[in-house]
């Protein structure tokens, strides 16, 4: 008697999975995965191919900015240049307004003054003609680059934007520069003047005072001017030491006009918003320079409370105070004045046991980070503060990887992803490993040469953490991972997968009160958006899921494979290939040719449907049947997609129909 076809339903669900043996794998978990790049754990069940990504802007973040010609009457190979805060090199190319063509940098030739803002910069070919006196200069983009730092930001509800010591915000569809300081209503005081001083009044607070690398040029006299030093001002009047001299004597009451706030040196910038007075800001730092502020209205100020807080690289809003982590030092401001480091009025001081890798508020607790160690500070105030310790040999290696999921907050450790959360105990924390079922494929990507920065997408209860490397022969150059969360304060409530060619330096999510923007840049100088498109924007995706060896309820005995069902929700055309894998692919065994795996979107999906070339009435088909051959005892399919720009569809549910033939 003919022996009939069982079948042995897989639901998909469990993620990645590189933690168990093979056997147990597939026996314990089928519907986990041994492979699985480019799908999400859904939290809907199932695995989703993910989304794309697409330009934010189809501009890039300018290069250099506002850069100015310095003095009219220049010609031949060299051009002095002004207004600039990073240094160019040989190879960049630019144009200039009002002189025909393109002109690049020779070899060797800058000459660049950071503290003037300045360079001389020999070029391959003659000027055409002599350009106008702070003609503006237009530098074509280059992937030497990079962005240095990227938010979302819900006050402004457009990105911000840090590229070589300038500062930007789009929407979209344009960059506008933001770093211009507002000193008031700023005049030459007094005509006749000369040299490298200059007399100014109007500026409207003597505590907020023009700082040094500012740029300003003045109504009626050539060239850009740099601020030297910071000038003492009374009733807003002050003596600006300025480079270069003056160019000529300016009127009294010439105008002076500010060009740009200096971030030169910056390198990685950090964000965070705070409401002190009732209006919404952001603060920023970047390592280098003096935090600054920029208000809803797109209003910029720099911080000049006190020198402690320059270079600052991580910053957090806790208790309406503003937190600064500087190497090993914390500084915080007195409350609801972030301009105020008086210890006399709540602000105060203290170390760290080494330098701060992160600062994160966490249920009305600031969390630190160190590559060592973990400590919370609790309390209202200055009188109250307390710092303790969670941890004296578990620390976060990578700063921008401290996200809060759901409730609790996820790190990059020595050994892996971890996790911090709440117990039930008042006071006390679980310091979990998030990654375990992962660890292998984790460690593998954990390299001191590269850089790591995680992304969070709430709608999904997502954290992305992408690693970034320039160098493309390392192994996993522009690989992640994502982890869906689907059981609140647990650490092992996370189902994993891995990215594959998503290259992120700088990440930033957020809402515009609507929708949730996830925005990341490399070094091509674009942001982009996550979650966006059917592609890498152009380039198809490829994405893959290979189930476990499973040996289908006994190992010992033989089964002949007949077809799968493969239950799925589509939402357009897909196109791939699935196959049968045999016996752990053992040399000697024949194994079977790939089918395709396709579907052809015939139904219409709102809001990619075209009225009057879209066909309406039709439904996708949430099910596809391939007929396999194969004799077996453990087996796995592969599902592989890389030909076309598919559109995302979720993987749910698999039926295997089989027969059982003999015992091994």
């Amino acid at each position: 008697m003919p022996t009939r076809l069982e079948t042995f339903p897989i639901e998909l669900k469990g993620g990645l999975v590189s933690n168990m043996s093979v056997l147990q794998q597939g026996i314990q978990m089928p519907g986990s995965a041994r492979e699985l790049i480019n799908f999400e754990p859904s939290v809907k069940g199932g695995y989703r191919r993910i989304n794309g990504y697409t330009k934010f802007d189809s501009d890039y973040v300018p290069l250099f900015g506002d850069c100015r010609v310095q003095a009219s009457g220049q010609s031949g190979t060299t051009l002095n240049v002004a207004n600039l805060h990073a240094a160019p090199a040989a190879g960049d190319s630019f144009t200039i307004a009002g002189v025909t063509g393109t002109y690049t940098i020779d070899s060797g030739g800058v000459s660049y003054n950071s503290a003037n803002k300045s360079a001389t910069l020999t070029l391959t070919t003659s000027l055409a003609s002599s350009p106008a006196d702070q003609a503006v200069i237009t530098f074509s983009n280059s992937s030497d680059y990079k962005i240095e730092g990227l938010y979302y930001s819900a006050v402004l509800q457009e990105a911000i934007a840090v590229r070589t010591g300038m500062v930007y915000s789009g929407s979209g569809s344009s960059w506008t520069k933001l770093n211009v300081p507002d000193y008031g209503t700023v005049l030459v005081d007094g005509g006749s003047q000369t040299g490298s001083s200059l007399v100014v009044d109007g500026i409207d607070d003597d505590d907020y005072v023009p700082q040094p690398g500012d740029t300003f040029t003045v109504a009626g006299i050539e060239q850009v001017y740099t601020v030297l030093s910071a000038p003492t001002v009374t009733s807003g009047s002050a003596t600006l030491s300025i480079n270069p001299s003056l160019a000529s004597s300016p009127a009294d009451n010439a105008a002076v006009t500010w060009l740009a706030s200096s971030h030169s040196g910056a390198t990685k910038c950090r964000f965070d918003q705070f409401n002190f007075n009732g209006v919404e800001k952001i603060v920023m730092v970047d390592s280098q320079n003096k935090p600054v502020v920029i208000d809803e209205s797109s209003s910029y100020k720099t911080l000049q409370g006190t020198t402690d807080i320059v270079g600052a690289s991580h910053v957090a809003e806790f208790k309406d105070h503003l937190f600064f982590g500087i190497n090993d030092l914390v500084v915080f401001t007195s409350p609801f004045n972030e301009e105020d480091f008086n210890t006399a009025n709540g602000a105060a001081v203290y170390r760290m046991p080494r330098d701060i890798t992160g600062l994160i508020v966490f249920r009305e607790q600031l969390i630190h980070f160190t590559e060592q160690e973990i400590k919370v500070l609790s309390g209202d105030s200055a009188l109250s503060f307390e710092l303790n310790t969670i941890s004296d040999d578990i620390g976060c290696i990578s700063p921008d990887t401290v996200k809060e999921v759901g409730g609790d907050i996820l790190f990059l450790g020595p050994d892996g992803i971890r996790y911090l959360g709440a117990t039930e105990k008042i006071g006390d924390f679980s310091l979990a490993l998030a990654s375990r079922q992962i660890q292998q494929d984790v460690l593998d990507t954990i390299s001191p040469s590269a850089d790591y920065v995680a992304v969070l997408i709430r709608e999904k209860n997502q954290y992305r953490l992408f690693r970034y490397s320039t160098d493309s022969a390392i192994p996993y150059s522009e690989r992640g991972f994502i982890g869906a969360q689907f059981s609140d304060q647990n650490g092992q409530g996370f189902y994993w997968s891995k990215t594959l060619g998503i290259k992120a330096y700088r990440c930033s999510s957020g809402y515009d009160g609507l929708n949730e923007y996830v925005l990341f840049s490399n070094n091509d100088g674009y942001v982009y958006r996550m979650e966006s498109g059917s592609t890498f924007d152009g380039v198809n995706i490829k994405s893959s899921f290979f189930t476990p060896w499973m040996p289908i309820n006994d190992p010992s005995f033989r089964k002949r494979a007949h077809s799968i069902t493969v239950y799925l929700d589509p939402e357009g055309s897909y196109n791939g290939t699935v196959g049968l894998v045999l016996d752990f692919q053992k040399i000697g065994i024949i194994q079977p040719s790939t089918k395709e795996f396709s579907q052809s979107n015939t139904a219409s999906v709102y809001g990619t449907a075209v009225y009057g070339t879209s066909t309406y009435g039709n439904k996708p088909q949430y099910h596809n049947r391939v007929l396999l051959t194969g004799n077996f005892f453990n087996m796995s399919l592969q599902f592989i997609f890389d030909q076309e720009a598919d559109d995302p569809f979720t993987l749910d549910t698999i039926v295997l129909e089989y027969k059982t033939k003999d015992r091994n």
